[in-house]
């Protein structure tokens, strides 16, 4: 566009800038891209990919225990934390080589260092300030810990990815999904695992029959969790980390991680100066197209704390390139997108929770099935899966599937695209399933779980 140095200035790296970026540039349109780290961002450096890495690796202690059951002798095994941490970061590495030849491969002009915005149409990096028709934040997340005396001796999730030795003892501080992998892969390691939440259950937000299933589970691996506790201090002793709770208890451990949130990373932008609008939470505002309260400057993936996952940070980026270089005004429907959290056992979900359900929608059923896994049965693990369908009763449309167990992202992934088509329960029960398999189950339940107030009544 003339005038301009840039048609799309970018500022972050990680996947949602990167994929925004790249469709701009096959587009025609000349584009910068700037990073203040190193280009992959989150999810590809500091989140999804080391971490599911992580979690491959720290499967094994199963797969060895389980092998037993079905006639294998396993001889002498140990485990080599720095070679596992080695072999992720040459991983690592690799993947932020693609990302880099992906942008120069589409004419991204590449620049590092840390941008701000001048104005509207302006950034400065290091300096030296560009212009841009269009400016699209896309800086993500940061993990935020609280301001309590000694947390100078505590770790995030940032740090555990990267830890030179394997700890013995390990307190994690949270409940969310960061906090439920890092639990696995540490207690699958050999690590004594303790969780300290401020809630009854994990994973507030999630289905209440995932948090409790998923906490039994934990707690069946030797993870012990605290409820409704606080951490008011941490004090570095000649025994190790002693981390103080606001009951007075006390727990002496080798490693203090905090999994307790993470904060849009709006810090020193220079967005309120511009006129960019940001909540009180530190998140970027915008509308349905990504566009922010300043016509010219977007925003897409966790730095707007709307659905902080990376699919769909992707999605919102390349909506913003269809509409400002395609003729193809693009906007991201954000409901029905399925996760997954990477715990032992892994939870896949899509839709609304009961509690959600039952609130929007009225009257719904909902079936369940809890059971012991096939490939348990001979290894001797415990370890057991629960499915469960929300169904709207009026429509019979099945508004939420959630899992716990073995395989549980896998299946659900499939299942979401039943749900964006608005499947019934009608429509899953027409639907032969795959013999034998964990996931035949969605499409063969049939009973139907009581009402609360009848469950109470017995």
């Amino acid at each position: 566009m003339a005038g301009y140095d840039f048609d799309l200035f970018t500022i972050g790296a990680g996947s949602g800038g990167v994929a925004a970026s790249r469709r701009a540039g096959s587009y025609g349109a000349k584009v910068a891209i700037a990073e203040s780290l190193r280009v992959g961002g989150t999810c590809v450096l500091r989140g999804c990919v080391p971490k599911k890495l992580l979690v491959y690796g720290a499967e094994f202690a199963d797969a060895f225990e389980d092998a037993a059951g079905y006639g294998w002798s396993v001889g002498e095994r140990s485990f080599d934390w720095q070679r596992l941490i080695a072999a992720k970061d040459r991983e690592l590495d690799r993947l932020h080589g693609i990302y880099i030849n992906m942008l120069t491969g589409s004419k991204v002009k590449i620049i590092d260092g840390r941008a701000r915005v001048v104005d509207p149409h302006t950034v400065e990096v290091a300096g030296r300030r560009f212009t841009a028709a269009n400016i699209l934040i896309a800086t993500g997340g940061w993990p935020e810990m609280p301001q309590i005396p000694g947390i100078e001796h505590a770790i995030t999730s940032n740090e555990a990815l990267d830890l030179k030795t394997l700890p013995k003892r390990v307190l994690i501080v949270g409940g969310g999904y960061i906090a439920v992998e890092f639990a696995g892969i540490f207690r699958l390691l050999g690590v004594e695992v303790t969780i300290m939440i401020r809630g009854d259950l994990l994973l507030r937000g999630f289905d209440e029959d995932i948090r409790t299933a998923l906490g039994e589970e934990m707690a069946s691996r030797g993870i012990a969790i605290h409820p409704r506790t606080e951490v008011t201090r941490i004090d570095r002793t000649a025994e190790g980390l002693v981390a103080c709770t606001k009951s007075g208890t006390m727990i002496t451990v080798d490693q203090v991680l905090y999994c307790t949130g993470r904060r849009p990373n709006t810090k020193d932008l220079g967005l309120i100066e511009a006129g960019v609008q940001v909540n009180k939470a530190g998140a970027i505002v915008v509308d349905e197209s990504s566009r922010t309260t300043v016509p010219s400057i977007y925003a897409v993936g966790d730095v707007t704390n709307r659905l902080n996952l990376t699919p769909v940070a992707i999605a919102e980026g390349r909506a913003v390139v269809e509409t400002l270089f395609n003729d193809n005004p693009t906007t991201i429907d954000h409901h029905n997108v399925a996760s997954a959290v990477f715990g032992q056992p892994t939870i896949g979900t899509v839709g609304l929770t009961e509690a959600a359900a039952r609130r929007s929608h009225g009257a719904v059923d909902i079936y369940r099935a809890r059971f012991r896994p096939m490939k348990n049965t001979l290894s001797g693990r415990g370890e057991r899966t629960m499915m469960k369908l929300v169904v709207d009763r009026g429509t019979d449309r099945v508004l939420g599937c959630h899992m716990v167990g073995r395989d549980a992202a896998e299946i659900i992934q499939g299942i979401a695209i039943a749900i964006t088509c608005g499947a019934t329960k009608k429509q899953f029960d027409r639907t032969i399933g795959i013999h034998p398999t964990a996931a035949e189950e969605f499409v063969t339940m049939r009973e139907k779980v009581p009402e609360p107030d009848a469950q109470a009544a017995e």
